[in-house]
């Protein structure tokens, strides 16, 4: 039997992180039809600037460079005769452009030039859309932060109570961590560069085309596609993917923290928080499950792996690697659009957060004051040394632990302190440092 495969459709059926999202949209195939070119008529009208091919040919390879008149399936089934899709591009946009101004198509550049400025056009306008809903995370967070300034809860390392914090801070870290995302992926946004150099990166057919300076020719081009102009061409010097290897990576583990804290903060048994619209499941009508939260966390454990094979094309041998410049493209496509499906993601996730204080209230009576116990050691110190007070609330805290008894009841058959003095010491809220000042510093930054 002959497969008759489907109409073309990437739709991201088992991608639910980014799937029909504005990072998909920006990442597929059609977009990076149009980013293709978007690079070869900008290098046409690059050169008619300069005086190198005629403004009619600039005219007619961009009007002839419109992503309708393409078969994305013909140039893929014709795509690995050279190993990547500007070969057979180049033919039918030059027989598009006609007999006339057909030469002037692609004129002195080579196929990695072209792919490599589009896939920086495809990384920009997907980067855009990340910044933006990064944007909207760190708004909603910083809400959070000043709303929750002194709400106490408990703090906790290597899964058990430590001492309180307060939610205010903890939504400032989660909003520090996304601004040094957002500021990352800026710069990168802002430093992504054309790529012009021909055959070996010495720029020669366009010299024997008449170019007179390669700084000109390759800052003109960068004007016409809206990149960055780099000093040399860039073949095997791949800073500028591995410096979106290492955004991308660190955008999805600062969202991939925040869904951690609330994966384990919206359990059952500790419901500090909740997601604004929990996911259904298909056999237990009661579920209400994290799922923003689990795709941040899926993110973040796909992006690291993704990112490794990035920094592995940094060692590309000759003028022009083979392999190691393949290799990139699948991968990078895949972390352009897992943080960009995060990023939003994480913006819902952010907007819609319940936040449930009398949870916290309950959760930080569950150790019956143990939380404060170095609260009180530092506090009986000056009365009976460090060591004794620190063995003292030791042995109070077993006793509490196997007897099931409050501390404050065992504290106060130990040492003499006036009722209201105790009740302050064992109240977690008197006890969260400088909590709410570490807040509102955080919340100074823009």
């Amino acid at each position: 039997m002959t497969f008759t495969p489907p109409p073309y459709a990437d739709t991201g059926l088992l991608a639910p992180g980014w799937g029909l999202s504005g990072a998909a949209s920006e990442t597929g195939d059609h977009a990076y039809l149009r980013a293709l070119l978007d690079a070869e008529a900008g290098l046409t009208r690059a050169q008619a600037a300069l005086g190198l091919a005629p403004a009619a040919a600039a005219a007619a390879v961009t009007e002839a460079a419109d992503p309708a008149g393409f078969g994305i399936r013909s140039l893929a089934a014709r795509t690995p005769a050279g190993g990547n899709p500007v070969i057979p591009l180049v033919a039918d946009l030059t027989a598009a452009v006609g007999e006339e101004y057909g030469p002037y198509v692609h004129r002195g550049a080579t196929s990695q030039d072209i792919m490599d400025t589009a896939t920086m056009l495809v990384a920009v306008r997907t980067l855009e859309l990340v910044l933006a809903d990064l944007g909207r995370t760190e708004r909603a967070l910083a809400a959070l932060a000043a709303e929750h300034r002194d709400t106490v809860m408990p703090g906790r390392t290597l899964t058990q109570h430590a001492v309180p914090t307060t939610f205010g801070l903890k939504a400032a870290g989660w909003r520090a961590l996304v601004l040094d995302a957002r500021d990352r992926v800026a710069r990168v946004r802002d430093s992504l560069p054309v790529q012009l150099g021909g055959a070996a990166g010495t720029l020669a057919a366009f010299r024997a085309y008449g170019a007179e300076d390669a700084a000109a020719l390759t800052e003109a081009y960068a004007r016409e596609v809206g990149l960055a102009a780099p000093a040399l061409p860039w073949h095997t010097l791949r800073t500028p993917i591995a410096d979106l290897a290492g955004c991308l990576a660190l955008t999805a583990g600062a969202l991939g923290k925040l869904a951690a804290d609330v994966l384990t903060l919206s359990r059952t048994e500790i419901g500090e928080v909740g997601e604004g619209s929990g996911g259904g499941s298909s056999a237990m009508p009661h579920k209400a499950n994290p799922v923003r939260s689990t795709l941040l966390a899926a993110a973040a454990r796909q992006a690291p792996q993704l990112a490794a094979v990035l920094y592995g094309s940094l060692a590309a041998g000759d003028e022009r690697p083979a392999g190691a410049w393949h290799a990139e493209w699948e991968p990078l496509r895949d972390l352009l659009r897992l943080v960009g499906g995060a990023a939003a993601h994480a913006a819902e996730l952010a907007e819609g957060l319940r936040v449930c204080p009398t949870a916290m209230r309950r959760n930080l009576e569950a150790t019956g004051g143990l939380i404060v116990s170095e609260r009180l050691s530092a506090a009986l110190a000056p009365a009976l040394g460090s060591a004794r007070s620190k063995r003292l609330l030791t042995e109070l805290a077993g006793r509490a632990r196997t007897e099931d008894r409050p501390l404050r009841e065992l504290l106060a058959e130990k040492v003499e302190l006036e009722a209201s003095e105790l009740d302050d010491l064992i109240d977690p809220a008197h006890y969260t440092g400088f909590a709410g000042p570490l807040t509102d510093r955080a919340l100074e930054r823009r």
